[in-house]
């Protein structure tokens, strides 16, 4: 259902079963996928390909100018997004214009109430961010992670899979996989077991985690150290070599401070 009250600039491509509410509107270089859903309010905009069955939610705005001084007004800009996402009320996602794909967004993804994505912003599969959550650009968020409300995460910042970030939390520094982390400063409340032990992990690799995170957090070794200590002393895994690898690659700095 497509209501004759949305405006639709011609050239917009529109898949099967796709229902556009009252007063959406969609610009002429967008591409929405099968059996979406644009409430009425919401604006898609030039440069932003939809998956399908994809929801936005009132007052959305997919594919903004990017809130940047180097971004020419006139350039193109593009927002990628995958399948079966939910964008809530008055999010924003700005389009990006550094990387190959822009702003991205994977499946299977939770933006709540007035969610802001500046440019370039990465976001994999299976996340949740909470309400008036704020990514600035090129934040890289990987794959079963939750941002809690209200969390705002600086220019750059990587978070790896599994985290939880609790509610106001304001990230400077790249965050580890499989940890949680609140507080300001941003400090280490443990690892995400709970979450580890519903999506199914074996024990004995939670184990593990959890005394990787030991050597990093207490054992009063340099990040460099600790990665050698963490290679000769934890059993190798796909999750301790995630780790690892993380920490290696990190360009911002990783988040080291303890809850007292």
């Amino acid at each position: 259902m497509i209501s004759p009250k949305a405006i639709i600039e011609d050239g917009a491509k529109i898949g099967a079963n796709v229902d556009i509410y009252p007063f959406a509107y969609v610009q002429k270089d967008v591409v929405i996928g099968d059996g979406c859903v644009i409430y009425p309010q919401a604006s898609i905009l030039n440069g932003t390909r939809l998956g399908e069955n994809n929801q936005v939610f009132q007052n959305a705005v997919i594919g903004a100018m990017p809130q940047s001084f180097h971004f020419k007004k006139g350039d193109p800009v593009r927002v990628t997004i995958g399948n079966n996402n939910i964008i809530r009320e008055n999010c924003v996602i700005a389009g990006g214009y550094e990387a190959e794909k822009g702003t991205s967004i994977g499946n299977d993804n939770c933006l709540m109430d007035r969610v802001h994505l500046c440019h370039d912003s990465q976001i994999k599969n299976r996340c949740v961010l909470g309400i008036n959550t704020i990514l600035s650009s090129r934040v890289e968020i990987d794959s079963n992670t939750i941002l809690s409300n209200s969390t705002i995460c600086q220019v750059a910042v990587k978070i790896g899979r599994y985290s939880l970030i609790q509610s106001g939390c304001r990230v400077q520094k790249d965050i580890h996989p499989y940890i949680i982390i609140g507080g300001n400063p941003a400090s280490y409340r443990g690892v995400n077991e709970t979450i580890l032990q519903r999506t199914g992990s074996d024990e004995r690799i939670i184990r593990h985690i959890g005394n990787a995170y030991r050597l990093v957090y207490l054992g009063n070794f340099s990040l460099e150290d600790a990665i050698l200590q963490i290679k000769d002393q934890i059993p190798p895994s796909e999750e301790i070599d995630y780790i690892t690898n993380f920490i290696e690659n990190s360009s911002t700095g990783i988040v080291r401070n303890i809850e007292e």
